[in-house]
């Protein structure tokens, strides 16, 4: 009986672990994530094709970038797999070219295959200088299409950015334990 009572609480402890592994940060971002979705899917109804039909899709609710001839940008969001959450992602850009302002967005990034997930999910993901993300309005997403297992979409938030530079994304992924 002592035994079954041990095992029993361990368990339970185990259970408590893994529902509040969650950090504040990290329930906050949750949280943001959820809001983020449902602006964008305001701003296009059409988005709701690839989150119903996607392996998979993180979501980055506050993605900063600026630059002024060498930009960056950086944020951290939530991939979710079935429409679970699954695990914290974070990405960070670096680029140059004709640049100059500052703006904040959400992102959006769907993956197509269990492939293209998968390789998300190896932890150090990068785009290619040639990704680009398609402007999240009214229906932008009707003829907008993957490539390689990917499709990306953005909707400012706030401030202004004149932005004809190039440069690369890479992300980086951690499972919920």
């Amino acid at each position: 009986m002592k035994t079954l009572k041990t095992i029993v609480a361990a368990c339970l402890l185990l259970i408590t672990v893994g529902v509040t592994a969650q950090n504040d940060k990290d329930k906050k971002i949750m949280k943001d994530a959820e809001k983020a979705k449902t602006t964008l899917m305001a701003k296009d109804a059409g988005l709701d094709k690839f989150f119903q039909n996607s392996s998979g899709y993180a979501i980055f609710p506050n993605v900063g970038k600026g630059g002024l001839i060498i930009g960056g940008a950086s944020g951290n969001g939530v991939l979710y797999e079935n429409g679970i959450a699954t695990g914290m992602a974070s990405l960070k850009k670096i680029n140059i070219g004709l640049q100059a302002g500052g703006q904040a967005v959400i992102q959006v990034v769907f993956f197509e295959t269990d492939d293209a997930l998968a390789k998300f999910k190896e932890g150090n993901y990068e785009f290619s200088a040639e990704a680009s993300a398609v402007i999240a309005d009214k229906g932008a997403s009707e003829d907008a299409n993957y490539n390689d297992g990917v499709i990306v979409f953005a909707l400012p938030k706030a401030g202004l950015m004149a932005d004809a530079s190039i440069g690369g994304q890479k992300f980086e992924y951690d499972a919920f334990k």
